[in-house]
């Protein structure tokens, strides 16, 4: 499997407590592949910021394997895996008196060593991240003064300035209006297939992912992780079944949810 980056086998995530470790899921295997958008779907409280996170490195794992391009993660030094994957995640930063470019600059830090001083190279690599998410009006901005979307949307071009194979992104269209949601998953698909990346998001935006990914990961508490095509999943009933909901129905022909007027017969 050429294209495999990432594969995960018996993996179990969580974190520490005072008794000891609290487990929230195990038993996980999948892959994720390159040049491929792979959303990560799953109600709330399901782990899927704890399993970014442990994907990313930023967190252990309890127990398995985690794969980057063939090689197991811990064989990766700090400078290395910051060269191979970039993560965005819902936390609010607590930044002042930076700009928003000033903070975009941060994404070459693994390259540009111990001052952080960039040259010519770098600078273009930073201007290229900023057009690509068209927000240069925002470059000269203090970091505090952005709004939910606008701070999402720099975090990403960091991430983009980063210059990483493989980028894991927490709910990245959760303070987008819909338009720019839309946006967002069309340019972070785009990414994928046009520079061969690896995308990997967490999303509550269904039908969005329904729309746009290449795969999906349905995560639940019992069942662990399912993984498909987003046509797989729809035809099989899979998805029916995940996202069972009093008041809407899923329209396997559409692959979309219809909400159920009141009286309405199924």
């Amino acid at each position: 499997m050429e294209n495999t980056a990432i594969q995960i086998k018996n993996l179990s995530i969580g974190y520490p407590v005072k008794q000891g470790k609290k487990n929230i899921a195990a038993a996980l295997n999948a892959v994720i592949h390159s040049g491929e958008l792979t959303c990560l779907l799953g109600a709330n409280g399901v782990g899927k910021s704890t399993l970014l996170r442990t994907l990313s490195g930023l967190q252990p794992r309890l127990a398995g394997e985690i794969s980057v391009f063939g090689k197991p993660i811990e064989s990766y030094s700090g400078k290395q895996l910051s060269r191979t994957a970039g993560i965005v995640l819902t936390e609010k930063p607590d930044i002042r008196d930076m700009t928003a470019r000033d903070l975009i600059c941060l994404g070459r830090n693994p390259y540009t060593g111990f001052w952080g001083k960039l040259n010519d190279a770098d600078e273009a690599i930073v201007d290229g991240a900023v057009a690509c998410l068209k927000i240069e009006d925002l470059s000269a901005r203090s970091v505090h003064t952005l709004s939910d979307g606008e701070r999402q949307k720099v975090m990403i071009a960091k991430v983009l300035a980063q210059e990483t194979p493989v980028i894991y992104l927490d709910e990245p269209t959760a303070f987008l209006d819909f338009p720019s949601k839309v946006e967002m998953m069309r340019f972070l698909h785009f990414l994928a297939v046009r520079s061969g990346k690896t995308i990997f998001l967490s999303t509550h935006d269904l039908e969005l992912a329904l729309q746009i990914a290449d795969k999906l990961w349905l995560m639940d508490r019992q069942k662990g992780l399912t993984v498909g095509t987003p046509d797989e999943l729809r035809r099989n009933g899979t998805l029916e079944q995940f996202f069972q909901c009093e008041g809407a129905c899923f329209d396997r022909e559409a692959g979309l949810f219809r909400i159920l007027r009141e009286g309405a017969i199924r």
